[in-house]
């Protein structure tokens, strides 16, 4: 939930225009990106997924890109990583990356919402479980509510605004080969199907709210810090999901 400092642009020496130049150069001509336009652009990775791990490859290629990336990459508290291949002023692409563990990740397991759209495939691993909820003043489950960029003295602290009962509403699980979207009044958890290697390609549009809500359980702590990550990590995460798109299309 960070506001990230723009990509370097990646130089493209076969002369044949990259993933990232075919997404930037497809935008609406009206200059508004949204979440149609976010799914059409997952969608591009689903239609030549070649073309995408392509620019992932060049990416590791490129140092400079790469240490852009890695300072606006981290850990999630939960173990996987959110990697931010590339951000500007209107959208960024992000790859998530659960690594292969002895049990499934519980990944985003705090309900919450986001300041923004985004579009979202699977490009390593079986799929993800979703699950959305709202509050309720009838039945649920009891939880203590959060505001994330609330305070302007400090807008990445997490403040306290009561608590509330939140009921599951959808559960649109997601499979390799779909697109799942979602707006900025969604409040959902996210949490991989397996303990497989899983990763989803995550296209962002802008921010269109000053701030998002976070619930936790009573017992849970809102004290989550994320984990840095460096450049080691970076490469191998990228490098394990290039294997496993390999070894999947080869087989």
């Amino acid at each position: 939930m960070t506001d990230f400092p723009p990509s370097s642009d990646l130089a493209d020496p076969t002369g044949v225009q990259t993933f990232l130049h075919r997404i930037t150069n497809s935008r609406p001509s009206n200059g508004v990106v949204d979440l149609s336009w976010l799914r059409r652009a997952v969608h591009r990775v689903q239609d030549d997924p070649g073309a995408f791990f392509a620019w992932l490859e060049a990416i590791l290629r490129n140092e400079e890109a790469v240490r852009d990336a890695v300072k606006r990459s981290y850990w999630h508290p939960n173990g996987f990583a959110k990697l931010v291949l590339h951000s500007s002023a209107d959208f960024r692409i992000r790859l998530h990356v659960w690594p292969e563990a002895d049990k499934p990740s519980c990944g985003e397991s705090n309900p919450h919402s986001h300041r923004w759209e985004f579009a979202s495939t699977i490009i390593a691993g079986e799929g993800m479980h979703m699950v959305e909820y709202g509050e309720t003043t009838e039945g649920g489950e009891l939880h203590s509510r959060f505001w994330y960029g609330a305070d302007p003295a400090d807008p990445a602290a997490l403040r306290r605004d009561g608590q509330a009962y939140l009921k599951k509403l959808r559960t649109p699980h997601v499979r390799r080969g779909q697109v799942y979207s979602c707006d900025t009044e969604i409040v959902h958890t996210v949490r991989p199907i397996d303990a497989n290697l899983t990763a989803t390609v995550v296209v962002q549009g802008p921010h269109r709210s000053a701030k998002t809500v976070v619930y936790c359980l009573p017992d849970q702590t809102d004290d989550q810090p994320n984990g840095e990550l460096t450049e080691s990590e970076f490469r191998l995460l990228i490098d394990s999901v290039v294997a496993a798109f390999t070894e999947r299309v080869s087989s």
